[in-house]
């Protein structure tokens, strides 16, 4: 091939960071397949960014801001978010109720099930069988509907008595976590007392903006009807925004979009300064102008990244790419220590 005509309009010259090509092999670590990813494009590429950006939010130094939407707990990632509180990655959780729904009936005694057709017929059929079954399903997730009768009983006589009061939802969900590790550990469930209990035990505020789309938040307005309960959602910016206003380096871990996305990028607007990190993790598309598939170069326009911001998206269903993300960037920064 012959060289490039120095006449013709310049270009960038391509002597370095060529696509080697991933390489896989048995036993190799997480971390390593990482690297290897690093070293392809597109969707591998841009998990290899977010793993070494992640790693660097690991520094005990930056305040870490997660935000975590869809059908996490279900779904089965429970532990994983779990795992990082206590281990002190998580300095803020924003997240759904209906996360700290399942999150609580997993805590209390409850299991959510791997489905299984029931018969040859239509989803339809499937899903009306499932109606009468008294059987919820969340994609290939199940969930028998008496666990949320056990979950009635526990807010009503474990978690909503605790307050009798105007609070925020933050106290709210700290009260949950303190009543989700009591009553796991006093009947002995056989299963970790989970997301609520560990932020709980260790003083992770949880926000959960949007509570009142969930069965807790279903269940919190029943019994404002009866009681002196009620939740004041705005008295939860202040601690967020002091979190967010005292820190020196902050970084955003956003998985799943809709309100927790926002509500975490959103808190820089009052603050000083903005995230020094961000990683996404979505399978929504930007084109379609949404808030779920904006990007992060977006966010920075708005001043919620710096503009000197280190940020990755990756696009692909986060019950892959949040464990790898995890572990892989867990590894790197013990590496580091």
């Amino acid at each position: 091939m012959s060289d490039h005509d120095p006449n013709d309009p310049p270009r960038e010259e391509f002597h370095h960071d060529p696509i080697e090509h991933a390489a896989v092999s048995g036993g190799m670590t997480v971390g390593e397949l990482a690297t290897e990813y690093g070293k392809a494009g597109i969707g591998a590429n841009a998990l290899a960014e977010a793993v070494d950006i992640y790693a660097e939010m690991l520094d005990p130094e930056v305040t870490t801001f997660v935000g975590l939407a869809g059908a996490m707990v279900p779904a089965g990632m429970r532990q994983v978010v779990v795992d990082l509180i206590r281990d002190g990655h998580v300095d803020v959780l924003v997240t759904t109720g209906a996360n700290l729904t399942h999150d609580t009936i997993e805590a209390i005694g409850g299991k959510h099930h791997h489905g299984r057709d029931h018969g040859d017929g239509s989803l339809r059929e499937h899903d009306e069988t499932l109606r009468d079954e008294q059987v919820d399903r969340i994609f290939d997730v199940y969930l028998p509907q008496e666990h949320f009768a056990l979950l009635e009983s526990h807010l009503r006589e474990e978690v909503f008595p605790a307050i009798e009061e105007t609070v925020s939802i933050a106290r709210l969900t700290d009260e949950l976590g303190r009543a989700n590790a009591e009553v796991n550990r006093q009947e002995g469930i056989d299963e970790d007392p989970g997301i609520a209990a560990a932020a709980h035990e260790h003083d992770v505020p949880i926000y959960a903006p949007a509570i009142q789309d969930s069965v807790l938040g279903l269940q919190a307005w029943l019994y404002s009807q009866t009681t002196d309960f009620s939740l004041d959602a705005l008295d939860d910016m202040n601690g967020l925004n002091d979190i967010a206003y005292e820190a020196d380096s902050t970084g955003a871990v956003v998985v799943g979009g809709g309100v927790p996305k926002n509500y975490v990028l959103q808190t820089m607007l009052v603050a000083p300064d903005a995230y020094d990190y961000a990683v996404q993790l979505t399978m929504d598309p930007e084109h379609a102008g949404g808030l779920s598939g904006a990007t992060l170069e977006e966010a920075r326009s708005w001043g919620k990244l710096e503009k000197a911001a280190r940020n990755a998206s990756v696009y692909a269903d986060a019950t892959i790419t949040l464990p790898l993300l995890v572990a892989a960037a867990r590894e790197r920064a013990a590496e580091t220590e």
